[in-house]
């Protein structure tokens, strides 16, 4: 390993791209940040994967700490629940991996077995971030193949909730061989329909009863196996005394059944078995589309998964990892740094430093002593603490909040453009048809009175209608997804185009939990820097490793006499220099308390002088300004927070004049401020992230989870938005206005085809060939519409790019 300064003429790390700044480590001739990317490198070079590094010019990503405790993957009991399949030779396991982001990722993933052979081969998956991993366990263990991972840069991220999952898995099976069904039918009647089509019936009369009776034998499987899902949501929707879309939907499948079998048995005509099949088949397709969602994303989790697989549980023996639900009242865990605590349960041992930003809202870790109980769900930024349990983790003060019924996942009901249609459409389609037949009933007509009543109600089914809305927002989803925006469905899209009032929480939402930004205000030489970071440098304590982070690479002096005294500060002696960092009072600094009070404070002196302070900021989203800026005149924003309001003037400049600045709420109170919002005719977007924001996230018209990982954690919410993206929010909301209005145009192009059609179908002279042209032709039409108009719109709002 080569240390020195960087180079001239590179100013990036070859493995992951960041600036390089202080040390650089070098390795073949190129550079590196840190010493993980450059054993990231050598690993990769001494197994021949240099070609990584050809798909994109700087594909890996930044070590960051990585937790070297996977024993507890040795653990039977907790290893067979994490795969997927086991015989004498060979397993298959899942993994979710948080850094996929390129083709690079995808391309070394795939060659795992280059890196150990006992890996048979390896998939992996970009959009849903996973990889699956056939291995040969007598070779190969789980725990062993996670290091594997975890050394090239691709840790996976596992939870309880991988162990508890119910196996529901996305499958379409069942409607693709529905569709397979419809489709064969569908190719299969219309070549039996040609003859018909071009005038020829007469000239082979005698297989125009044959190929009928064909048809009819077609049309019967997609009556009874493919358009099944039809008849029961409009029966479930009648006994509801309600009218879905699919109610006019499974009446003109039925009607063209019907009218196709009465013709082809009494030998009166062809029927329209084709139209019947290429109706259904369409439709399920459309089903396709609206359900090929992104499905990758879970918006059904509980508290187990945020809660670790397994928990070290000291005995009097030895420490042993041991799964959540073997853990009972009176036993002592051992809760490392940056671990979360499953149960309520008392400090025992260490200094504790808990973030319960999670659960509370609040950004700063909260000090806790020896004997105070600490509640599930915080998670420990320091040394490693021993804690003796209090309550199961069924019963601990998270499960407890979330199972809370504010809290409770549920499915919202929103109200969608077709659901308002279909309610008129029926009753205006069932008129028109009584209409036509009564009028032929009066002119002694029967005959054509049979036909206008159920050609009226073949030609003027609502299948573009029924299109229309799942192929438009199905391109919004793409658009969404590829820019790091996932919304549940396609009705949630059209709810977030309905919505005028945007409440914004802030810890973690409008404010960044992955950086920190820090300022010094005094006077610190270079060397007196070094001495502080060195001290630094021994202390777990987040600000201490903040501060380390912040000086960057420096070269370290020795000390001694450290001593860290809790909630106060740290001290020690470096060259007969007596270092003291920590609070006002522990550093001898005066008149803090006349100071600015935003953001945490680190005093520094040396030697009994007070050099100043530096201040730890969260910084806000990027762009946050400017979003609050767009939004501002559309919406009418509001900021509701359970942190306390030490920043409420630096947001009072970025919010509106008249924007509500809520500081210091409780869950309860965010949920109660939501329903008032509502109660004043407001359609409410609620934008939170922890279990603090879940009873609001549900009670909000629509609920938006922010979140720097997407998979973390999602309560109660309709849609999630990956923080790098928040600064796109503006673009979203338009382009979602943008997809609704190209789903009222559709109806009315689609209202179009079905005036045409009716002034065929009252007067009951609909011929076959009219209805097998007329039907798809407006089934393209809107297909084509729809797809091209939405891609246009999303062009115009600058998201037809793929978010790199």
């Amino acid at each position: 390993m080569k240390i020195g300064t960087k180079t001239s003429n590179s100013t990036k790390c070859y493995h992951c791209g960041d600036t390089l700044a202080g040390t650089v480590y070098e390795a073949d001739g190129h550079v590196f940040c840190c010493v993980g990317c450059q054993s990231v490198y050598r690993i990769l070079s001494s197994n021949n994967m240099q070609q990584y590094y050809r798909y994109n010019t700087h594909p890996g990503k930044k070590l960051r700490e990585r937790s070297e405790r996977y024993e507890y993957l040795d653990e039977p009991t907790i290893a067979d629940k994490l795969i997927d399949f086991k015989n004498d030779e060979i397993t298959m396991a899942t993994f979710y991996i948080p850094s996929i982001h390129c083709s690079s990722c995808i391309w070394l993933l795939e060659h795992l077995y280059k890196l150990h052979p006992a890996v048979v081969a390896s998939q992996s998956d970009f959009l849903k971030k996973q990889v699956n991993v056939t291995f040969k366990h007598p070779d190969l263990s789980l725990r062993e193949l996670v290091e594997l991972l975890a050394n090239v840069g691709y840790e996976p991220k596992i939870t309880l909730q991988d162990v508890v999952k119910a196996g529901r898995k996305f499958s379409q099976k069942g409607l693709i061989a529905k569709i397979a069904v419809a489709g064969f039918c569908f190719g299969n009647s219309m070549m039996l329909s040609f003859p018909e089509y071009f005038g020829m019936a007469a000239f082979e009369a005698k297989y125009s009863m044959f190929f009928g009776w064909m048809n009819l034998g077609f049309a019967l499987p997609v009556l009874l196996y493919s358009g099944r899902d039809y008849f029961q949501s409009a029966w479930h929707s009648l006994r509801h005394r309600q009218l879905n879309l699919d109610v006019p939907l499974a009446l003109g499948i039925l009607v063209l059944f019907v009218r196709t079998a009465w013709e082809i048995l009494s030998a009166t005509g062809p029927g329209f078995a084709d139209t019947l099949c290429g109706l259904v088949f369409f439709l399920l397709v459309g089903r396709w589309v609206q359900q090929r969602t992104y499905h990758h994303l879970s918006f059904e989790r509980d508290y187990r998964s945020y809660f670790p697989v397994a928990v070290t549980r000291l005995g009097a023996a030895n420490a042993k990892p041991v799964p959540l639900a073997e853990i009972s009242v009176g036993d002592r865990l051992l809760i490392r740094s940056n671990e979360v605590i499953p149960a309520d349960a008392i400090l025992l041992k260490g200094q504790a430093a808990i973030d319960f930003s999670f659960v509370t809202g609040e950004s700063e870790p909260v000090e806790k002593v020896l004997g105070e109980i600490i509640y599930a769900g915080g998670r420990q930024l320091g040394e490693a603490i021993e804690l003796e349990v209090v309550k199961p983790v069924s019963q601990s003060y998270l499960t407890k909040l979330w199972n809370n019924d504010a809290f409770k996942q549920y499915e919202k009901r929103f109200r969608t453009f077709s659901n308002v249609v279909s309610q008129y459409f029926t009753l205006v389609l069932l008129a028109i048809a009584i209409t036509a037949m009564a009028y032929w009933f009066l002119r002694d007509d029967p005959a054509k009175a049979w036909g206008a009543f159920t050609a009226v109600l073949i030609i003027a089914c609502p299948c573009a209608l029924a299109l229309s809305t799942p192929f438009t927002l199905s391109v919004a989803l793409r658009v969404f997804d590829r820019h790091g925006f996932y919304v549940k469905n396609t009705a949630a899209v059209e709810q977030l185009a309905a919505v005028d009032c945007l409440v914004f929480d802030k810890t973690g939402t409008i404010s960044s939990p992955s950086a920190a930004r820090m300022r010094f205000e005094g006077q610190l030489q270079a060397g007196e820097l070094a001495m502080v970071v060195s001290v630094c440098q021994n202390s777990n304590h987040p600000l201490s490793r903040e501060l380390v982070k912040w000086a960057g690479p420096m070269e370290l002096m020795p000390i001694g006499n450290y001593q860290e005294t809790g909630g106060k500060g740290i001290e020690a002696e470096v060259h007969s220099n007596r270092v003291r960092i920590g609070s006002a009072a522990f550093t001898g600094a005066r008149d803090a308390a006349g100071a600015s009070s935003t953001g945490s404070r680190i005093y520094i002196a040396i030697n009994n002088e007070v050099k100043g302070f530096f201040i730890v900021e969260q910084p806000w989203r990027e762009g946050l300004r400017e979003v609050m800026g767009e939004l501002a005149k559309p919406y009418d924003l509001h900021l509701v927070s359970g942190d306390n309001a030490k920043e409420r003037k630096r947001l009072r400049e970025i919010f509106p004049p008249d924007a509500d600045l809520l500081f210091g709420k409780l869950p309860a109170q965010k949920l109660e401020y939501i329903n008032k919002l509502q109660h004043t005719g407001s359609k409410v977007c609620m934008f939170g992230d922890g279990l603090n924001d879940a009873g609001a996230l549900r009670q909000a018209d629509l609920g938006i989870a922010v979140s720097d990982d997407i998979n973390n954690f999602s309560p109660g919410c309709d849609a999630i938005l990956d923080g790098r993206s928040f600064v796109l929010l503006p673009r979203f909301l338009r382009f979602a206005k943008d997809a609704v209005k190209v789903i009222h145009m559709s109806f009315g192009i689609s209202l179009t085809y079905n005036v045409i059609g009716l002034s065929f179908a009252v007067m009951g002279t609909m011929s076959p060939l009219f209805a097998a042209v007329l039907m798809p032709l407006s089934t393209v039409t809107i297909i084509g519409f729809t797809t091209v108009v939405a891609h246009a719109y999303a062009a115009k709002n600058q998201l037809n790019n793929i978010r790199s």
